[in-house]
């Protein structure tokens, strides 16, 4: 008998993704960078939201597509079931200003921020004089580098009944730090393999600086919290070699590809020997060309083991290895890999971002004010503020409480006459004499006119007060 196919591609088991109960959850960070109001933010805000999706691969909805009916509760609703832990909401006011929302699935906190200056990823590509481009940077996280956010200047008494002007508070700072960390995946430097850290993202706090030496001046402190953002490309390029040495590498391994491209080729059809494409006669006793050749513009120098390619070995090849480790002839713990030392530059992939936090919410998008810029109250003030907001949530505790009682009631109601009705159904069954099914119709308290109780009597009353059953019996 032929053996029945199995489907692989579209059904449970598939080779697209494993399913089952006890398949592991992926606890990665997930976001979704959503446009409030779809068309309505302007092609500008659109291509923004494209820019910040890709930046945020591949932990993000990168082909989400919104309508101008969703709301904000269609987008919560889903981020539980599709793991989603960060909402990115980009909307633009009335007014015209571009507004973004960060905030964390299911509870919150939101961070409120004003877009106040931006550019595009094609604007910052025309600005460089060498773009980097390619897909293989946006297959892993970014590295998320962090500077300032958590400030050193000291925050006023808390003791004093005057409204707060000197910016965000130390916890908020704290807070604002992790939400940011959590976008992205942790790293660890010991299991992190370094090719996989082709990104960074830095995120660069301006600190306020003082504008008045009175202490007692609402201008003390400027109160903002402005965040740059950048995104950048990370590249690297062996150092210590000439133009020449290099451009015959690169050449080496378009050679040995399946490219067609051969543009970084070198031509050596005019000369005599690679000698002299190597070595200039008007150069210094070096032999190099110039030393402006062999200086490369970066960032910083690192070393780096050479990359080497792995080999599956049997069982007596990998034995007769560790007999080798054992005795120490590997030449150190790198197997016998050198160290080479390599430049490091970064180049910009944008968007850029300039970020003013206005407001730090409790819930997502809703519930308690924790900071504001433009609004400062007193001790006093976040106290009554505090006792209403206690008194809403014990309201709501009280809501639900009572709503899950008439739940379980109403379920117990329904159990115990569903379980009555099946007893008298199999009485009936049982005896089957008509007079009982005739008791059991009665027992229903249900006429034939549809009403019931105490309605069937009035009913019957007005009849015989309206002498409409003589009337009846004597048409009769």
């Amino acid at each position: 008998m032929a053996r029945r196919r199995t489907k692989k591609r579209t059904h449970t088991g598939a080779r697209n993704g494993p399913s089952g109960s006890n398949v592991a959850v992926d606890r990665s960070p997930k976001s979704m960078v959503v446009r409030m109001g779809a068309g309505e933010v302007g092609p500008s805000i659109s291509q923004l939201v494209r820019d910040v999706r890709a930046m945020m691969e591949p932990g993000t909805a990168a082909r989400l597509k919104e309508r101008k009916a969703n709301r904000l509760r269609d987008y919560i609703t889903m981020a539980g079931p599709l793991h989603v832990s960060h909402l990115l909401l980009f909307s633009r006011s009335t007014s015209g200003n571009t507004n973004l929302r960060i905030a964390l699935t299911p509870r919150g906190p939101t961070l409120h921020f004003r877009v106040e200056n931006y550019s595009l990823c094609k604007d910052v590509v025309k600005s460089i004089k060498h773009p980097k481009g390619g897909k293989k940077e946006f297959l892993t996280p970014p590295l998320l580098v962090m500077n300032n956010f958590v400030s050193s200047q000291p925050t006023q008494d808390s003791s004093s009944s005057k409204p707060k002007s000197n910016g965000i508070p130390k916890h908020l700072e704290t807070l604002t730090t992790s939400i940011f960390q959590s976008l992205f995946p942790p790293i660890s430097p010991q299991t992190t393999p370094l090719s996989s850290i082709r990104r960074v993202l830095l995120l660069n706090r301006e600190l306020p600086s003082p504008k008045s030496a009175d202490p007692d001046s609402m201008e003390t402190e400027t109160g903002t919290y402005t965040i740059n953002l950048r995104h950048y490309a990370i590249t690297t390029r062996s150092t210590g070699l000439s133009r020449s040495i290099r451009r015959l590498k690169a050449a080496e391994k378009l050679v040995t590809s399946r490219e067609k491209r051969r543009k970084g080729v070198p031509n050596l059809g005019r000369l005599e020997d690679v000698a002299d494409y190597i070595l200039d006669p008007s150069a210094a006793a070096s032999g190099y060309t110039s030393a402006s050749e062999t200086d490369i513009e970066t960032d910083a120098e690192v070393e780096v083991l050479e990359p080497a390619t792995k080999k599956v070995l049997s069982g007596a090849q990998r034995r007769k290895i560790s007999q080798q480790n054992g005795n120490g002839s590997n030449g150190g713990p790198s197997g016998g890999r050198s160290a080479e030392k390599r430049a490091v530059k970064l180049v910009e992939l944008g968007p850029r971002m300039r970020l003013r936090m206005l407001k730090v919410e409790e819930g997502v998008c809703s519930g308690k004010v924790m900071w504001h810029e433009f609004l400062h109250k007193t001790k006093e003030e976040e106290r009554a503020l505090e006792q209403l907001w206690e008194a809403r949530r014990k309201e709501k505790e009280d809501r639900r409480r009572k709503q899950k009682e008439d739940v379980e009631r109403k379920r117990r109601e329904r159990e115990a006459r569903k379980k009555r009705t099946d007893g008298d159904g199999d009485e009936n069954m049982e005896d089957g004499d008509a007079d009982e099914d005739e008791d059991e119709y009665e027992r229903q308290e249900w006429d034939s006119e549809g009403l019931e109780g105490d309605a069937e009597m009035l009913l019957n009353e007005e009849k015989y007060e309206d002498d409409e059953w003589g009337n009846e019996i004597a048409a009769g």
